[in-house]
């Protein structure tokens, strides 16, 4: 799939992409020419290649021995249109994961997301465009807060979405597809190394609402969520994995396990959902499935000309209230990943201090 391509991880020294940059490194998706890793933060880039120098070490994960040559690690900032064409002009797998993405963050400086998230995305479709760039293909990463927005954060995801959709009518050589999913499982900045970091401290547990709930998916299968838009997604369609959902107070009380940290209701926080929304109920009509995901096509009748037979057509929209794992499902879930807490520990009270 990616044999001989010259691939670009917009935001590549994240979770995602530093996931996404293993994966290949393992020659399951082939052998690419070069790997681009593009974000504007030396010291995480630094870490990175001393962690890949050190995972080659000690595993045969990474299966290419020059794979220091391989990979490229470029300072840039996906919000300066100069940096993206520099960045951009001899690539022919774009995978875009540079994202302003904590909620609150965003609801307090939504113009810095805005210059991200949707500034962003609008400068790869212009670089291919005014270049003429022979891209093969656009992968944009969303999130389930982008369906129905309610907060800063999504709604500039949504628009990401828009924007990589139309490149499709303004880019005519490049296929421009979008993966939208829920939490990712211990991904930076989410809630179960926030969880983790309390009950190691033996505080208080933070709950936003007992009936809140969230979908949820490790790193790895994110990445295959990406692998399949590649593979298989059309021009402006937007590829949902099917993935459990759990109610975050489920998720605490499997963490905390036997210890005696109590749970803490503290209220929904600015721009927050009780439930998330992958799929909405106007996007459902237009929405089939393939495989293990949903595809939905783009709502643009220029990208539905020859519009194929939706069979397995949903009925309303797909929300993490729809079926929550149970207890035991969430508990398996969560050992399975390794992310348990290791119940022998104890608490660090100091750091309480």
């Amino acid at each position: 799939m990616l044999t001989g391509r010259r691939v670009l991880i917009t935001g590549g020294t994240g979770s995602l992409g530093k996931t996404l940059v293993k994966r290949i490194l393992t020659g399951e998706l082939g052998r690419p020419e070069k790997i681009t890793v593009f974000s504007r933060d030396e010291a995480k880039q630094h870490d990175m290649r001393n962690e890949l120098s050190e995972r080659h070490a000690a595993t045969d994960e990474v299966v290419f021995d020059d794979y220091k040559n391989l990979i490229d690690f470029r300072i840039g900032d996906i919000r300066d249109y100069d940096s993206v064409c520099s960045a951009i002009r001899r690539c022919d797998v774009i995978f875009n994961a540079a994202a302003m993405k904590q909620v609150p963050t965003c609801e307090y400086v939504p113009g810095e997301a805005v210059l991200t998230n949707v500034m962003g995305a609008n400068n790869i479709v212009r670089a291919i465009s005014n270049l003429n760039l022979k891209v093969e293909v656009v992968v944009g990463i969303s999130t389930d807060k982008a369906c129905k927005p309610v907060n800063v954060m999504g709604m500039t995801k949504s628009i990401q979405e828009r924007i990589f959709i139309t490149g499709n009518l303004e880019c005519k050589n490049t296929r421009f597809v979008n993966v939208r999913y829920g939490n990712v499982l211990a991904s930076r900045g989410s809630v179960i190394p926030f969880f983790h970091q309390q009950i190691l401290k033996g505080r208080a547990v933070t709950v936003t609402s007992r009936e809140m709930t969230r979908f949820l998916l490790n790193l790895n299968s994110a990445v295959d969520v990406i692998i399949e838009a590649v593979q298989s997604g059309k021009p402006g369609e937007t590829i949902i994995p099917i993935v459990p959902s759990a109610r975050m107070i489920d998720l605490a009380e499997a963490l905390i396990g036997d210890r005696k940290n109590p749970i803490e209701i503290t209220g929904v926080r600015p721009g927050e959902k009780i439930h998330e929304i992958l799929i909405s109920e106007e996007e459902a009509h237009r929405t089939y499935r393939r495989n293990e995901y949903y595809a939905i096509k783009p709502m643009l009748p220029d990208l539905n000309s020859n519009p194929e037979v939706l069979l397995n057509e949903i009925s309303k929209e797909y929300s993490s209230a729809d079926s929550p794992m149970t207890k035991d499902q969430l508990a398996k879930l969560l050992t399975e990943n390794c992310l348990l807490v290791d119940q022998s520990r104890p608490p660090e009270l100091e750091m309480l201090q």
